[in-house]
């Protein structure tokens, strides 16, 4: 199967990494409040189904470290790597976002500096003592939506230099259709290694869900599709060890495709969500009742919800990987082409709708006071990556708004073009607007005056169950 080339404008692949090569915000670190002092989670047993395998796991951001514990969990003896001497602090530290459960488990790992069954380095050479190999970067994509290959690229191009006969290299790094063999099987072969006799080397997708312990890997089944049947069974071997299931497909390609299909039809069903959910405004009713009342059908129907846009790691970015390969081949899909558009312009209609609320009530945007409460992307996590609340908050200072925030995940971040801390009391301010854009577990509301709210996930339900 042939895919488009890699194009001129995604960078050199050998220009320097960015220094948040682990996806977190390199501006203003995250300092993830909830200590992991007093926990303790049990080590690896040495007769897990995993025992006597060393794994090395490239990337330690949002995937690569959970992946790492799990691997751990499973008995292998495993190596991460990161090429983010600051990243790889912070996951000795524990300040790193994860499950209070996974910050216990790491904790345990990190007692002991010299027990090398979990080990941590900044050296891409030392893939060469692992018996498999996850490649577990970013793929984020730029302002204008063009992917951005250069952590992928340096971190194939890495694993590659140092691979050996023998070992399986698993990418799992969301990407376009044919970046398996064109960053990894065709430079081995370039090298004198061919994938399914000397190497084995497949994509399984990642399937993270951030601050959500219903979904952990233990949880989730995988997809995985190798370079030869051989591959693939390599592949599939080692992933049962850390998930429920695991389904085959045929190629590398297959397996790419699958995690797009997955977050496009997410994406696409989020924007008819949101569009819906503006009708039923318009019509004068609340859309949440409505969506539970549809989801009530027991075929035919999957209930996705409103907000403010999306954030994280996957529905603002992955579809773009898609559509830039599709239009590289000339091939137009415009239903999710303006699917994405319409997330793209979510923000903006927060902002039109905020001051559209401050006008009504005679207060000018100029000099308003603004609350936003929840400045990460979802629910418990401290993920700002592509949070909508960063550009809501933009654009309502840069209408002369005085705009503050509220996250108990996040201590400090840069809003509005300047370090900002949350507020820790917010019932002390007389806040012209508050906008709910994210509702961490716990989150108190009961402050709130329901007439100067604007709920851009119309929940205002939640907030009357909070007082």
């Amino acid at each position: 199967m042939t895919s488009a080339p890699v194009q001129p404008q995604l960078g050199d692949p050998t220009a320097p990494v960015p220094a948040d090569v682990d996806g977190a915000q390199a501006a203003v670190p995250i300092t993830h409040p909830r200590s992991v002092a007093g926990r303790t989670a049990p080590r690896a047993r040495p007769g897990g189904p995993l025992a006597g395998r060393t794994v090395a796991v490239v990337g330690l951001g949002y995937v690569g470290l959970p992946t790492a514990l799990a691997l751990r969990d499973a008995g292998a003896d495993v190596v991460g790597i990161d090429v983010s001497t600051e990243r790889l602090r912070d996951v000795r530290a524990g300040r790193v976002d994860l499950l209070p459960e996974q910050l216990g488990r790491l904790e345990a790992e990190m007692a002991d500096p010299q027990d090398a069954s979990f080990r941590l380095t900044a050296e891409p050479a030392a893939v060469t003592a692992a018996d498999a190999v996850l490649i577990c970067v970013p793929t984020p994509v730029d302002r204008h939506q063009v992917p951005d290959l250069r952590m992928l690229s340096a971190a194939c191009a890495g694993v590659v230099r140092h691979a050996v006969p023998g070992q399986l290299l698993l990418l799992t790094s969301t990407s376009y259709v044919g970046t398996t063999r064109e960053l990894v099987i065709d430079p081995l072969r370039a090298r004198g290694l061919d994938a399914g006799t000397d190497v084995f080397v497949a994509f399984a997708p990642e399937r993270i869900d951030p601050g959500n312990s219903a979904h952990g890997q233990e949880r989730t089944p995988r997809v995985v599709g190798g370079a030869s049947p051989a591959c693939t069974e390599r592949a599939a071997d080692l992933l049962a060890g850390i998930a429920p299931a695991v389904h085959r497909v045929d190629s590398p390609e297959a397996a790419e495709m699958t995690k797009l299909w997955e977050n496009t039809f997410r994406a696409v069903n989020i924007a008819l969500a949101n569009e819906l959910a503006d009708s039923c405004h318009s019509l004068g009713l609340d859309p949440r009742p409505v969506i539970a009342a549809a989801a009530t059908k027991p075929f035919g129907f999957m209930p996705f919800y409103p907000g403010p846009g999306v954030g994280g790691h996957c529905i603002p970015c992955d579809p773009h990987y898609l559509l830039w390969q599709l239009r590289a081949r000339r091939e137009h899909v415009p239903l999710i082409d303006t699917a994405m558009r319409a997330i793209g312009r979510r923000p903006q209609e927060v902002v039109r709708r905020a001051c559209q609320r401050l006008a009504t009530a005679g207060v000018p945007t100029a000099g308003a006071r603004i609350l936003l409460v929840g400045l990460a992307y979802k629910e418990g996590v401290a993920d700002l990556r592509e949070s909508p609340a960063l550009e809501i908050a933009g654009r309502l200072a840069d209408a002369g708004a005085q705009v503050e925030y509220l996250d108990p995940l996040v201590p400090s971040a840069r809003l509005a073009g300047a370090v900002r801390s949350a507020v820790t009391d917010p019932g002390a301010t007389d806040w012209d607007l508050v906008v709910i854009h994210t509702v961490h577990p716990g989150t108190d509301l009961s402050w709130l005056d329901a007439d100067r709210t604007l709920d851009v996930g119309h929940r205002l339900d939640a907030v009357a169950a909070a007082r």
